[in-house]
C-alpha cells in the first residue's frame, strides 16, 4: 500500500492552503484517527510531528520540502540536530520533535518479538517499578497488563492520591484489559511513608478487585505495595486473595 497526499494539497500546488482550511476529514490528525497511521503519507506523518508550517507554506508542504532536501526518510534518519536547524522553518523544538520520532522508530524496529518483560515473581515487578515509585511523595496506583505468557503488554497509571476501596472503581482498573482481551493484571501502588505494610484499606481494595476479576474472567495475579527499598506481595501474604 502506498499512502498519498490528500486531494486538498494536490489540488492547490506545493504551498497549499493552511491546514485549518482543509476539509476536516483531510487534515493529517483526522486522517490518522479515522484511517490509521499506515494510510498517511510520509509528509503527513511528519506534519503531525511538526504541527505548524510557515506563512505561505503549510506544514505538509514544509514536510515535503524537508524530505526532498535531505533525501527522503533515509536522509532524515541520518540528520542530526544542527542539520535540521539549518532548514528553513525548523526551530529547535521542531528539530527535537523530529529526532524523537526517528529514535522511537529505531527502537521499535530493534525490538525482538519476545523482548517484553516476563513476570515470574513479585520481585520481578518490584525491580521494574520500585526505582521510580519509591520516590513519589503521593500514592500512585498502576495496573500492569499481562498476556498469556505473563509478559507485560502495557502499564496504566490509574490513580494519584488516596488509593483505597472507596475511591478506586473496578471498572477503571480492568478497562484496558477488557479492551485488549488480556487474561491477567497486576496492581502496584506505593506508600510514600516508605513502609510497604498493607493497610486495612489495601486489603479491602484487593479483595474487591480479585472478586471483580473473577466475574470478568481476568486474574488479579498480585497486588504489590512499594515502599522505600522494600515491597510486599499481598498474594504471598494472603491478604485479599
Amino acid at each position: 500500500m502506498v499512502a498519498t497526499l490528500p486531494s486538498a494539497i494536490l489540488a492547490t500546488g506545493p504551498s497549499g492552503p493552511a491546514i485549518r482550511d482543509f476539509p476536516t476529514e483531510e487534515r493529517p490528525r483526522e486522517r490518522l484517527r479515522n484511517r490509521g497511521a499506515g494510510n498517511l503519507s510520509n509528509p503527513e506523518l511528519m506534519a503531525i510531528l511538526l504541527r505548524t508550517g510557515l506563512e505561505g507554506e503549510n506544514v505538509i508542504a514544509m514536510a515535503t520540502r524537508l524530505l526532498a532536501t535531505v533525501g527522503g526518510l533515509q536522509g532524515l534518519s541520518r540528520s542530526n540536530f544542527d542539520d535540521l536547524c539549518l532548514m528553513k522553518g525548523i526551530s529547535n523544538a521542531k528539530a527535537c520533535q523530529l529526532l524523537a520520532g526517528i529514535e522511537l522508530g529505531r527502537r521499535v524496529a530493534a525490538l525482538e518479538p519476545d523482548e517484553s518483560p516476563r513476570i515470574g515473581s513479585p520481585a520481578d515487578v518490584a525491580s521494574l517499578y520500585m526505582p521510580e515509585m519509591s520516590a513519589f511523595d503521593r500514592e500512585h496506583m498502576r495496573i500492569v497488563l499481562l498476556n498469556t505468557k505473563n509478559q507485560i503488554v502495557a502499564t496504566d497509571d490509574l490513580y494519584v492520591g488516596s488509593v483505597n476501596a472507596a475511591l478506586v472503581r473496578p471498572a477503571e482498573v480492568f478497562a484496558s484489559a477488557v479492551r485488549r482481551n488480556l487474561p491477567a493484571v497486576m496492581v502496584v501502588h506505593n506508600h510514600p511513608s516508605g513502609d510497604p505494610t498493607p493497610s486495612p484499606e489495601d486489603v479491602r481494595l484487593t479483595g474487591q478487585l480479585v472478586e471483580a476479576g473473577r466475574l470478568l474472567d481476568i486474574e488479579v495475579v498480585d497486588h504489590i505495595v512499594i515502599g522505600q527499598g522494600r515491597f510486599v506481595s499481598m498474594r504471598e501474604q494472603k491478604l485479599g486473595f
